[in-house]
């Protein structure tokens, strides 16, 4: 196959910031990489996405460590990735093995016109753009282009093989490396993801003693026994209820995030075995996501993923955390990597989608239509309720299995977030990874970017904090002795786990830190009329599919709604006019577009076919005069 489709010849520009991680202090420059295919990888680390092509660089890096060099641009989303300790930790954290630029005022986000997390842009070895794609999934084409770059500019002389800048850190010892979640076990002793070192421990009921542990701490997916099974970076715990142990043959559930899969532990003897997940991430665009599921159903199309079977058969999409629902009769599982809920029914082995279309955001209503943005923690509440802390949108939502709808009690959207306490309509939290049901009914929330611990009384309808000054607390557990309810903190960037004693009133404190828009750049569109248009060209070799229909779909709508006057809704054409409402000064611009293609070779009888998509949520200000047009690129 021929390499994508490339860029006119424009030189890079200068890779500006506050500062280098991963290079031993050293600045990096373009000029010194001359000789090298060059990869910008635009990221932040709160976006599943993004750590999404931080596992599908790996095997390229290695392919082709010599004449490659991958430079992360970390460009901040929310205002705790702007601190310089905070980015340091998620690097050590996601084992980022290549130079990080630190870009917190966007310098050159903006040098680049990046509208999207991720973006790549790959630069030749002479020091031109020669291609840029938004989204993941991008590995082949990497690849390719990749390949064909190496071979051009090796016959040119232009080539150099060699060392890169990156310089490894040094490592770090302790016995929990970024831990994720806890779960207590029955016999006293807690069960921790301790996601940096790949595997699970078992701490005595100090917190601090380590009993044993299970996985043996390398990376990857493999069954067996406490020593020889692996994981890769488990979040969420869930323990089996006791009557459906004999089913189910495990004692506890684990969301086996970057592994892309549930797995079962039995607590006897250590044993580790996958339960639902083939170890491939799902991900729109792959070309055998269109093909049949087992059941003989096409389970892909333009109303969203609609599985239910085989849980062995299916692929999953970083799994992030697991909770048993009564009502449901059925682990819920939060399925970060596309914004989604499922449910998994251990006794029968099956599962199944629960809710979530796929697109990212936040929209209420029945759980199949809802909107979800990263969905990062779950707890069960006696009322038969399922609290959810949905990251991306800094949001604390709820699932009613009763009716299947889905409500939100705090939280505004993707781009508004803060420390703000009092009535929830008002309240913000910033990018939450854990919730926890309390004993008289409110909920805890590990506030995780505002290291904080805050409480959502759902009596009164207001936000207090319980605790201030964690290193990025991601989970709860809740513990009660006498009258004094104890918060079990897991402080993931402090490696530990923390206890906080709460009065037996469960009143908190008030705090009002502000509340913040993202730093990302926004765009000036005019009132009145506005041309959307979604560029797209098939990479070389394939041709749009219309086999089964039109080829392209673009769905658009807007936060608030009133933004948009005329243009929402979905349709075939890449180009749209929307209207946009005068009396609106800014909002959101959610887009989402999908483009059909097959390869282009007649000898091929089944050729591969692909999906591709993109979803952008771009915050725009209403001014007069500004660029009547919006052009987005999405790259086959």
């Amino acid at each position: 196959m021929s390499s994508p489709s490339r860029l006119p010849r424009v030189r890079a520009s200068e890779l500006e910031g506050r500062g280098w991680l991963n290079t031993g202090g050293r600045t990096v420059t373009l000029a010194e990489l001359r000789g090298k295919v060059v990869v910008l990888d635009f990221w932040t680390f709160c976006c599943i996405n993004c750590l999404h092509v931080l596992d599908e660089l790996r095997a390229l890096e290695e392919a082709f460590r010599d004449v490659l060099v991958v430079v992360g641009v970390h460009s901040p989303k929310f205002v705790h990735e702007a601190d310089p300790d905070a980015l340091a930790a998620a690097v050590e954290r996601y084992e980022v093995h290549h130079p990080v630029l630190d870009d917190p005022q966007l310098v050159t986000w903006q040098a680049y016109t990046a509208r999207a997390w991720p973006t790549l842009v790959v630069i030749d070895p002479e020091g031109y753009v020669v291609a840029q794609m938004a989204g993941e999934g991008h590995a082949h084409n990497l690849e390719v282009l990749v390949r064909d770059l190496v071979a051009e500019h090796e016959a040119k002389g232009t080539l150099h093989r060699g060392d890169g800048p990156y310089v490894p850190p040094a490592p770090s010892a302790g016995t929990l490396r970024f831990p994720a979640k806890a779960v207590p076990l029955p016999g006293g002793t807690l069960l921790v993801a301790d996601a940096g070192h790949h595997s699970l421990a078992e701490l005595a009921a100090d917190g601090e003693t380590l009993v044993r542990r299970i996985g043996s701490g390398e990376r990857g997916l493999v069954d067996g026994g406490p020593d020889e099974a692996r994981f890769a970076e488990p979040n969420g715990l869930a323990l089996v209820p006791e009557e459906l142990r004999p089913w189910m043959g495990v004692d506890v559930v684990v969301a086996d995030t970057a592994n892309h899969v549930l797995r079962g532990v039995r607590l006897d003897d250590g044993a580790v075995t996958t339960l639902a997940g083939t170890g491939e991430q799902y991900m729109v665009g792959a070309a055998d996501n269109v093909r049949p599921w087992p059941d003989g159903e096409p389970r892909d199309d333009a109303t969203g993923y609609r599985y239910q079977g085989d849980p062995l058969a299916v692929k999953l999409s970083s799994p992030w955390d697991v909770v048993w629902s009564q009502p449901l009769a059925a682990f819920v599982v939060a399925m970060a990597g596309h914004h989604t809920l499922w449910a998994y029914d251990g006794k029968e082995a099956s599962i199944t989608h629960l809710g979530g279309t796929m697109n990212e955001g936040l929209l209420d209503g029945p759980l199949p239509d809802g909107w979800f943005a990263q969905p990062s923690g779950l707890a069960a509440a006696p009322d038969g309720r399922v609290w959810l802390a949905d990251s991306e949108t800094s949001a604390l939502r709820w699932v009613d299995p009763a009716d299947g709808t889905v409500h939100t009690a705090v939280g505004e959207g993707l781009f508004d977030f803060g420390h703000r306490d009092g009535p929830a309509a008002q309240a913000r939290l910033q990018h939450p990874l854990g919730v926890a049901v309390l004993p008289d009914g409110s909920v805890a929330v590990a506030d995780t970017y505002n290291g904080a611990v805050r409480r959502y009384d759902p009596v009164i309808d207001e936000v207090s904090t319980l605790a201030s000054g964690l290193a990025e607390p991601s989970g709860l557990v809740v513990t009660t002795s006498g009258d004094e309810v104890v918060l079990l903190v897991v402080e993931s960037a402090a490696h530990r786990l923390t206890r906080v004693a709460l009065p037996a009133a469960l009143t908190g404190s008030q705090v009002d830190g502000g509340a913040h828009r993202t730093q990302r750049p926004v765009t000036d569109v005019p009132p009145g009329e506005l041309r959307l248009e979604v560029v797209f060209t098939p990479a070389a070799g394939q041709k749009y599919d219309d086999r089964f229909g039109p080829s392209t779909s673009l769905q658009v709508s807007s936060t608030p709604p009133e933004l948009l006057l005329d243009g929402a809704g979905d349709d075939v054409p890449f180009e749209r006019a929307l209207r946009l409402n005068p009396a609106v000064t800014e909002g959101v611009l959610h887009v989402t577009a999908k483009a059909a293609s097959c390869d282009d070779d007649p000898a091929v009888e089944f050729p591969a076919c692909h999906l591709n998509a993109q979803d952008w949520g771009i915050p725009v200000r209403v001014v007069e005069g500004a660029e009547p047009s919006l052009v987005l690129p999405l790259h086959g």
